[in-house]
């Protein structure tokens, strides 16, 4: 994982980021983002225009070959 110092900027009575350019380009990153606040920090991600469907999240992890072998154990263990 790549890290950056960044500087805040005024912008009117908050502050904010430049994000850089091969940045954007890399996450394909417009005009908005959504942030979300979590425990361990800041999380930034585009909006759900690049959001995977249900149908193309179930052909990604069959295609990845994810072992659901344990799923069963996990669902019968009384937490419905």
């Amino acid at each position: 994982m790549a890290t950056r110092d960044v500087k805040l900027i005024a912008i009117g009575n908050s502050k904010g980021i430049r994000l850089p350019k091969v940045l954007l380009q890399k996450y394909g990153w417009g005009d908005s983002l959504v942030l979300e606040e979590t425990d361990e920090g800041i999380f930034l991600y585009s909006n759900e225009k690049n959001k995977l469907s249900w149908q193309e999240t179930y052909r990604a992890m069959a295609a990845d070959c994810e072992d659901w072998s344990d799923l069963d154990a996990a669902v019968a263990d009384g937490l419905d």
